[in-house]
């Protein structure tokens, strides 16, 4: 569906080229179908044409459900998905664990610190560590 690429620059006078980091498909999305609500007759609310898509990496939904028809829906959707915060969160991870495949991930490192978090607690009016 949408394929992923950044730009690659070479001198003042060389052309950009472009390299493909990954490429999302409708494969890494979870898709239903729902009848839409409101105006647009009975045709709206008796067909399910209305999309609803769920990025399964991130977590990220977004729905699609102007249009009367299935694909516009769909591109609809999609193009609402990949544009939420949480979608873009996860896609500037993925690109930076491409661009640094031999340095420490971010789960490994915040793992790692989360260890070194002392929990106190008190009890009778002093500070104790927590089991």
């Amino acid at each position: 569906m949408a394929n992923l690429q950044r730009n690659l620059r070479g001198g003042a006078r060389m052309k950009e080229k472009k390299e493909i980091l990954f490429s999302v498909t409708i494969d890494d999305f979870i898709v239903s179908w729902f009848s839409g609500k409101g105006a647009g007759g009975q045709y709206r609310n008796k067909h399910q044409n209305c999309c609803r898509m769920v990025h399964k990496e991130s977590g990220a939904m977004a729905t699609g459900q102007s249009q009367r028809n299935r694909p516009p829906n769909q591109k609809e959707a999609f193009n609402n998905c990949v544009n939420t915060p949480i979608f873009k969160a996860w896609l500037s991870k993925k690109i930076y664990d491409i661009d640094n495949p031999n340095e420490e991930s971010i789960d490994t490192i915040v793992d790692r610190e989360m260890k070194k978090i002392k929990i106190e607690v008190m009890k009778n009016g002093e500070w104790e560590a927590a089991e």
